[in-house]
């Protein structure tokens, strides 16, 4: 944690005291803030950030807006930070390339817990290592996955893919065929309880599709099962 680069980006100066007091109780000591998005890039080219703390309301623009400039300085965990907690917003949130979010007002130590939880999943806040990486690959004929890359490729061309529903996508590929409810894949992906995030990984489950899938509306791979939850198949359709 010693070494995790925390972006907390809010016009609310008590909401980053209070951020910036419980992190630093919880061990972190890395620690930039920033009141608007001009602020926000000038830190983030500056220092760089493994997690980013994204408030959506900002003096000069919104955290919507600013989301794809950050992730154009690399692949931070981006955990938005919003009082407007409507469906709409929370799938916009998602949808220009956040990986979390948390409705205001919130309890800052969970905020703490959400990025323990995302470092115990190893491949942020990390020195790197000498030592050489075994390459593991999923080779699904469609589209194959390279966790040791953190690649996704599709019909053989690399597809951006978001840190968390890479995640999503990884986890799926390591237990082919087997049925998740929500609630197992919210807690093995977060690594929270994932009671009430429903939303979170059905739109997860949806960004997945739209980029393995020839027709999102009608999976071959990725398929519900009904009543249960998810599985991911390498036999089209079975």
């Amino acid at each position: 944690m010693d070494h995790t680069r925390i972006l907390i980006i809010d016009d609310e100066p008590s909401i980053v005291k209070m951020l910036q007091m419980v992190l630093r109780k919880e061990g972190f000591n890395r620690i930039y803030t920033a009141s608007n998005c001009k602020e926000a890039l000038r830190e983030i080219a500056a220092h760089g950030a493994d997690i980013v703390l994204l408030d959506v309301m900002l003096p000069d623009g919104t955290g919507f807006d600013l989301c794809p400039s950050i992730r154009s300085y690399g692949s931070p965990h981006i955990l938005f930070l919003t009082a407007k907690a409507s469906d709409l917003d929370v799938l916009t949130g998602f949808a220009m390339g956040g990986d979390d979010y948390v409705t205001k007002p919130f309890n800052p130590l969970e905020i703490a817990a959400r990025i323990k939880a995302r470092l115990r999943r190893g491949g942020i806040g990390t020195e790197s290592s000498a030592q050489p990486v075994t390459r593991r690959t999923w080779d699904f004929g469609r589209f194959k996955v390279d966790e040791s890359a953190g690649e996704l490729t599709v019909l053989g061309e690399p597809v951006p893919c978001p840190a968390q529903v890479f995640q999503l996508l990884l986890y799926f590929c390591k237990h082919p065929g087997v049925v998740f409810s929500k609630s197992q894949l919210y807690e093995a992906v977060w690594g929270i309880d994932g009671m009430g995030e429903d939303n979170t990984v059905m739109v997860h489950i949806r960004r997945i599709r739209e980029r393995i899938e020839e027709d999102p509306s009608n999976p071959q791979y990725l398929l519900t099962v009904r009543g249960l939850g998810y599985k991911l198949v390498k036999e089209r359709g079975r």
